[in-house]
């Protein structure tokens, strides 16, 4: 397969900061060397998409049309397979799909073959997500064979949820201490009182603020795992 078979779609702003961390993913795990060898993408980020977590929880705004309208702009402008760099919109995947002709990757599918592969010992999952990602077990429904656990609910709300959302949370632009302390405290826990062998930053706002030598344990991006899929198969979904 040559790069220009297949173009990849980025349906992003769930949140942009996200969205622009998830290109640099597939530009460094592309393997190039020249300008040329890279994919073309194609990245439409929407940050008028509505808000998934208010949306699952708090009976918000659907962000299900403005994402079938955002992926369907992707296949227009010549992608071949999208993707969504954000967890929770997974929710809503079934939903899009079947109104978009282009295959969508579905990024928890595609982190549960790696978790198989390259963690295939571990037993014991930690998560940091949003409330709307825990409350519906998206994680538990795609990650076979594994125990997710996640923070108690006073931290999910208290901490994680501070980090992502709140005043001086990472949706706030903050990408410094304040929220990687929160979640480097909650991810500690995790591992000593919980057991947890593997932490998954199941957000893709968290991993703009933890990585993989913060932690006593591995750390995963699923996003980086996504970029990984789509640079290297030789199937254009």
């Amino acid at each position: 397969m040559s790069n220009e078979e297949k173009v990849i779609g980025v349906l992003g702003g769930m949140g942009p900061e996200a969205t622009a961390s998830f290109y640099m993913k597939v530009i460094k795990e592309t393997k190039v060397t020249k300008d040329q060898d890279h994919f073309r993408t194609i990245i439409d980020s929407n940050p008028k998409i509505p808000d998934r977590t208010q949306a699952i929880l708090y009976d918000g705004p659907s962000p299900v049309s403005e994402m079938i309208k955002t992926a369907n702009n992707l296949k227009l402008a010549g992608a071949t397979v999208a993707v969504m760099p954000c967890i929770t919109a997974h929710y809503f995947y079934e939903d899009i799909q079947k109104e978009v002709d282009i295959p969508l990757h579905h990024v928890l599918k595609g982190l549960n073959k790696y978790i198989d592969e390259e963690c295939s010992g571990v037993q014991k999952i930690g998560v940091l997500s949003t409330t709307a990602t825990k409350n519906t077990r998206l994680f538990e429904t795609h990650l076979h064979n594994k125990e997710v656990v996640y923070p108690n609910d006073f931290e999910q709300e208290h901490k994680v949820m501070q980090a992502i959302y709140g005043k001086n949370g990472i949706k706030q632009g903050n990408t410094g201490q304040h929220p990687k302390a929160l979640l480097m405290e909650v991810a500690e826990r995790l591992i000593k009182e919980e057991g947890c062998e593997l932490i998954i930053g199941g957000c893709t706002e968290v991993e703009l603020v933890l990585n993989a030598t913060d932690l006593s344990v591995p750390f995963i991006d699923p996003m980086r795992v996504a970029a990984r899929d789509l640079t290297r198969s030789e199937k254009i979904g």
